[in-house]
């Protein structure tokens, strides 16, 4: 069962997402679609949904998704520090916590460690 489930379709991003999961000792599935996302979630059950808000395939489709299934997942999604209006947009789809790209990366290893011990 992945505790983390990840909309990132970064490759770069996506390696440096499951090499910090691999050191805190937190399984983390990575997808590069809403659909793949919709399913990995049906199928692990997680304890936090991350998305990247500058993914080309859709995020905000993934939140309306996530939003509209009434799933009580806590979401953290991360952009471009410049970005505030698709801030704004992910926080009135139900995102916990939406941050800049440099602090979710600085907070990586903290945020998903996080989801060991809510269990």
């Amino acid at each position: 069962m992945a505790q983390v489930v990840a909309l990132v379709d970064d490759l770069f991003f996506q390696a440096k997402l499951l090499e910090t999961a691999k050191q805190v000792g937190v399984e983390v599935r990575t997808c590069t679609t809403p659909d793949a996302l919709d399913a990995e979630i049906a199928k692990a059950a997680p304890k936090l949904v991350v998305v990247d808000l500058n993914a080309r395939s859709g995020p905000f489709e993934a939140l309306e998704r996530l939003q509209a299934s009434g799933a009580k997942i806590p979401l953290i999604a991360f952009l471009s520090h410049v970005q505030a209006d698709l801030a704004a947009r992910a926080r009135a789809a139900g995102c916990l916590d939406v941050m800049p790209r440099s602090k979710f990366t600085q907070n990586l290893a903290t945020i998903l460690a996080r989801t060991k011990s809510d269990t």
